[in-house]
């Protein structure tokens, strides 16, 4: 019973569908309607400039396609039947029903097809693929237009098939590559810097000089042909030029003016005329249109891909240097807490000299004092190896030549006095910290795996807006060479230093040269404040700077 109940509903809707028809639910927007009002002004426009070698419709068409979003593609299906209306109707009685509504309907469609098979390139820095969709397009649509008018006319086209495809196909292509690179640059335009005020006057001035030789060619005499065709093949120059200079934007613009002034200076005397002569250097235009367009957008791919590369290798070496700096501040935390430590334990050990003194031991008390005096001046001076804050307020050869790192030297007795030229001062607390790292690790590397006597060398200066350091550890023996092992492991513990800021490290015969740069405003740490105390609170006697 329920199974028949169930059949004699269903039975009901199919009779109330027979009855009532479907209800569709279309939303039509006022500006989809005006999009295709212009766009179909625009193909009827254009098509009274154009030539049957230089078909401007065509190129509004893809031009059209490639601005306009998906959503928007009706709109545009509906401005195409209204420019094919107006004029093919007047054509049914000579060509039949069937030729104007198929020829009018499945161009657009055809074109949009290519266009989303290709649209999962656009999102790419190559804009080659563009070269693919104008052959695509100006190949399909010609055969369609060729097939039904020999398939569907009472009396099939007097032209050849041959010479009927070259004309149409070249006419669509070069009408394609006027418009359509225009097209994309515009929706490419914030994938690139701002336009300058240069390119846009070298722009200008392209754009005006293909302008008169343009005029001056169309003023040339009918039977001066041969000098007609030289003149338009020199405007391709600035063309050339601009490609060179801005790549893909300079073509983009280029080409379409190229091929724009040399249509419409060519004579038409109707809509949709054919001039013999020209047709040669359109063609010629046509393909080297094509090549610039290529090389443009080759030109604009790999810049983008070295702008790239500059910015990750300066992002590189900027997170390097932030590396450092953490770790400097992680340091100098610690030297702080040791110095506390320290300043601790020498005051517990004077008040148990002071007891020990009082409870008539001065000798005990005298011998404690000198061997707490004794260790703690070492412990500064580890303490001001492990941060060395006298460079915070005295500059890197002060804490050179008078922290924990100097004594250290002394005590090999292979380090002579460094040599120190030049106001370190003047770079900033961050790179004379890696500076300091630096030349500590040089030297004792050199030390660990070298023998005799070391030479220590730095030079501070600066050229215009960059400040730097050059500093040389060397062997005395000017004869010596140092060892493979000794330059691969200071290219190993050395060269992250230096490339963070800027430089290089360099073994070259008995010494390691290191290089470290700066560039603009000196560099200092992250949330950096001088800790109030003296250098000699390290052990460390400030001296005059050298």
């Amino acid at each position: 019973m329920e199974a028949g109940r169930a059949r004699t509903q269903e039975g009901e809707v199919r009779l109330n569908w027979w009855n009532e028809g479907l209800q569709l639910k279309l939303r039509v927007h006022p500006a989809g309607l005006a999009l295709a009002a212009l766009y179909a002004i625009a193909c009827w426009a254009t098509r009274q400039l154009s030539l049957d070698q230089f078909y401007l419709p065509a190129g509004v068409r893809v031009a059209v396609v490639l601005l306009c979003p998906p959503r928007l593609w009706p709109y545009l299906l509906l401005g195409e039947y209204a420019y094919f209306a107006q004029m093919r109707v007047p054509m049914i009685e000579k060509y039949g029903l069937a030729w104007v509504v198929l020829g009018s309907t499945l161009l657009m469609p055809a074109v949009m097809l290519i266009v989303h098979l290709h649209r999962r390139f656009m999102t790419t820095s190559r804009n080659a693929w563009l070269i693919s969709v104008a052959a695509s397009c100006a190949v399909v649509v010609t055969s369609m237009n060729l097939l039904l008018a020999h398939l569907l006319w009472p009396v099939p086209p007097a032209i050849p098939v041959l010479a009927s495809i070259a004309r149409l196909v070249v006419g669509d292509f070069i009408g394609i590559l006027t418009l359509a690179p225009l097209a994309l640059l515009w929706i490419r335009r914030n994938d690139h810097a701002a336009w300058s005020s240069g390119f846009v006057l070298q722009t200008g001035a392209a754009v005006a000089l293909m302008i008169l030789l343009g005029l001056y060619a169309q003023h040339l005499p009918l039977g001066e042909v041969n000098a007609k065709t030289s003149i338009q093949l020199l405007m391709a120059m600035p063309v050339v030029v601009m490609t060179c200079l801005y790549g893909w934007r300079g073509a983009a613009i280029g080409v379409p003016s190229l091929n724009l002034i040399i249509g419409l200076s060519t004579p038409s005397p109707y809509t949709g005329a054919f001039d013999a002569a020209a047709f040669a250097t359109q063609q010629i235009m046509a393909t080297t249109g094509v090549a610039l367009l290529v090389l443009g957008s080759r030109i604009s791919h790999y810049y983008h891909r070295s702008r790239l590369g500059e910015v990750g290798e300066r992002d590189a070496l900027r997170h390097a240097r932030n590396s450092l700096v953490a770790s400097e501040l992680d340091l100098r935390e610690r030297a702080r807490h040791l110095r506390k430590l320290g300043d601790g334990i020498d005051t517990s050990l004077g008040e148990v000299a002071n007891w020990l003194s009082a409870q008539g031991h001065p000798s005990v008390a005298n011998r404690l004092l000198h061997v707490a005096s004794v260790h703690s001046r070492q412990f500064r001076e580890q303490t001001s190896m492990v941060y060395p804050a006298a460079l915070e307020h005295l500059g890197l050869y002060v804490a050179l030549q008078a922290g924990g790192v100097r004594e250290a030297w002394d005590l090999s007795h292979r380090v002579m006095r460094p040599r120190l030229v030049g106001d370190p001062c003047q770079l900033g607390v961050g790179m004379q910290l890696a500076a300091y790292r630096a030349l500590n690790d040089a030297v004792s590397l050199l030390l660990n795996n070298e023998t005799g006597q070391i030479q220590v060398r730095a030079r501070c200066g600066r050229s215009g807006s960059h400040r730097g350091i050059v500093m040389t550890v060397a062997l005395l023996d000017g004869y010596r060479v140092l060892s493979p092992e000794t330059r691969d492991a200071a290219i190993e513990r050395l060269a992250g230093r230096a490339m963070a800021y800027g430089g290089s490290v360099q073994p070259r015969r008995n010494r390691l040269r290191i290089v470290l740069i700066e560039t603009g405003a000196p560099t200092s740490l992250m949330a950096f404040h001088p800790v109030n105390h003296s250098a000699s609170v390290d052990g460390e006697q400030p001296q005059a700077r050298a």
